[in-house]
């Protein structure tokens, strides 16, 4: 998914505030709805607080989470390569 947000330039009042708000959600609705795959960047460091379920990529080289490159869960308190 990728979102970026428009300018609220033009937001002078409640009205232009609630429509600015409205285009942005619709735009971020839109984005959510036309993602079919997860685009993982490669990390070279753990997350700083992983959490069951959590999934990263290890670049292999600055983090190696045990089996080089590539993508791991948080799992049992150990990351388990994918």
């Amino acid at each position: 998914m990728t979102y970026n947000p428009s300018s609220p330039l033009n937001v002078v009042d409640i009205e232009s505030l609630r429509q600015y708000l409205d285009r942005e959600l619709k735009a971020i609705a839109k984005e959510m709805a036309e993602t079919n795959a997860l685009d993982l960047r490669q990390v070279g460091q753990a997350p700083k607080k992983p959490r069951a379920g959590m999934i990263a990529s290890a670049d292999g080289v600055g983090w190696n989470p045990g089996a080089g490159a590539g993508a791991y869960e948080f799992k049992g308190g150990i990351w388990v390569k994918l």
